[in-house]
């Protein structure tokens, strides 16, 4: 399943088992996977059939446990620890859990069984599809220590590059390493990672996520972004949507960073922190055209994204300077009545006169609008 190239959007969000042989990675660029095997077969993603089925699952999964944290759109965890013992053996009601969902939801499942989470993540990627396995600590070193390193959960690409310059191939062999000379390495996830490859997991799960920290939302846009009025339109749309989420979720940010992935794929990125804590949409993008206009080297922009930090509460009072001549509690009424608007009519309902006939999406960031109103019934798989 890949992305659309047309959108620039090219890029491989999820691989089958048969695609996995040929050395096809999940994240990587379509024309890398094509490199790989010219005859790859593509297909759209359907976002609204996911979010369907995620629903499902997380409803079928709380029927064994209150205890459910959802990982991702298709992945949780599930304690089981209060209530196997009505289902059977934790293998037992594993194996009902992933008949259920064939039989009922229509699709498959891996399940992995342990004592802590990281194990369970690792055994549920062992060999798929519809499958139960195991790996608990006395496993560890049959089932795990003989896998290559980058099949280790928290070890990516460049993480991998550094282990093999050490002389490190294999979790085993991770294992086994001084974790002194893996921090000095890798920092501190050096040291993380060398617990997990022998097993340890201190994180419970969590039945209700953690606050957000940071919010943020990014965009590849359809064509290069060479001129600085349409930067500044993209980044408009983008703290849309990353303000009302912070007001939705009743916090306000303290910390803007914006980033640029230029043509050539090169990516730098700035941050600021703001004088006072904000959720209003001019007021982050007053700090992400800043941000911009500092970063910027004049290359072809293609992608564009605006994040926030150190998010905490709302806070009724704000720090005024004696020169700020702001209304902001009229800037606040007004961000209050467009999202209510939205939320009642829909997210066109209120649009900034600037994105009038021009070619960017008012809201934009995160799955968008053309991949969501995809009309499945009659798109074909494609391979161009």
């Amino acid at each position: 399943m890949g992305g659309d190239v047309a959108l620039r959007h090219g890029i491989i969000l999820a691989k089958s088992i048969p695609a996995k042989k040929y050395g096809i990675q999940t994240g990587e660029a379509i024309w890398e996977a094509k490199r790989k095997y010219p005859d790859l077969v593509l297909v759209l993603p359907n976002y609204g059939l996911y979010d369907q089925c995620s629903a499902e699952l997380m409803e079928l999964l709380r029927e064994y446990s209150d205890v459910v944290e959802q990982y991702s759109i298709d992945e949780a965890f599930v304690d089981l620890s209060e209530t196997c013992h009505l289902f059977g053996t934790p293998e037992e009601t594993a194996g009902r859990i992933k008949d259920r969902v064939r039989e009922e939801l229509g699709f498959t499942v891996n399940v992995g069984v342990s004592d802590n989470k990281l194990l369970a993540k690792m055994a549920s990627d062992f060999k798929k599809p519809d499958r139960v396995h195991t790996l608990y600590r006395d496993e560890i070193q049959k089932k795990m220590w003989s896998l290559p390193v980058s099949e280790l959960f928290f070890v990516g690409r460049a993480t991998v590059a550094k282990l093999f310059s050490m002389g490190i191939r294999t979790i085993g062999e991770l294992a086994a390493a001084d974790p002194v000379r893996l921090r000095s390495v890798l920092k501190k996830q050096g040291e993380l990672i060398w617990g997990f490859a022998n097993g340890i997991d201190l994180s419970p799960v969590l039945a209700q996520p953690p606050a957000n920290k940071g919010y943020g939302n990014s965009t590849t846009t359809p064509y290069d972004v060479t001129d600085m009025e349409t930067a500044r339109l993209v980044l408009l749309a983008l703290c849309e949507t990353v303000a009302s989420r912070l007001r939705r979720d009743g916090v306000q940010a303290r910390v803007v960073s914006v980033e640029i992935r230029y043509g050539d794929l090169s990516h730098v990125s700035h941050q600021k922190i703001l004088y006072s804590p904000t959720n209003l949409t001019v007021e982050l993008y007053e700090a992400a055209c800043q941000l911009f206009a500092e970063l910027w080297n004049g290359q072809p922009v293609r992608h564009l994204g605006v994040h926030t930090g150190q998010a905490a509460g709302e806070n009724e009072y704000r720090q005024l300077s004696f020169f700020d001549k702001i209304d902001y509690e009229k800037l606040i009424r007004l961000d209050r009545t467009v999202d209510a608007i939205r939320g009642r009519f829909g997210a066109d309902a209120v649009m900034r006169a600037a994105f009038l006939g021009r070619p960017v999406d008012h809201m934009s960031g995160g799955i968008s609008r053309e991949k969501r109103d995809i009309d499945y019934e009659i798109v074909e798989i494609w391979a161009k």
